[in-house]
């Protein structure tokens, strides 16, 4: 059973910098991609950054590229999102979410990924 557990949210002054964690187990293969989603109330899940784990490659949506940083320890099976230069935008609710292995996927639509973890809270304010 594939389970998906977030840690690192909280409140930070814009500017700061938070790690999101995301532990993942119960993964048989290595070929599917695991992403970070965030959202507001009222609004659509918004793709934030994506990876091919079974090739390595990252990809972040306009909004985040240069400040956000994606990666992920192999021997630990955890998904990390470093966020620099935070900004009041970036305030949302943050999920961990992966594919099932071996299936077609759209790194933008999360619909496309079937496991995902509890969310943890974002707040940049001063």
């Amino acid at each position: 059973q594939v389970q998906l557990v977030e840690s690192g949210g909280g409140l930070v002054q814009p500017g700061g910098s938070l790690r999101l964690s995301c532990a993942a187990s119960g993964f048989t293969s290595d070929y599917y991609a695991i992403a970070w989603f965030r959202q507001v109330p009222g609004k659509e899940r918004e793709g934030v950054s994506c990876m091919r784990v079974y090739e390595g490659s990252i990809f972040y949506s306009d909004s985040v590229k240069g400040r956000f940083t994606m990666s992920r320890d192999n021997a630990k099976n955890t998904a990390y999102l470093q966020m620099n230069s935070l900004r009041p935008e970036d305030t949302a609710q943050y999920y961990c979410a992966a594919t099932e292995p071996f299936t077609n996927y759209d790194c933008w639509n999360p619909g496309d990924f079937s496991h995902w973890g509890q969310g943890t809270q974002v707040t940049v304010s001063s």
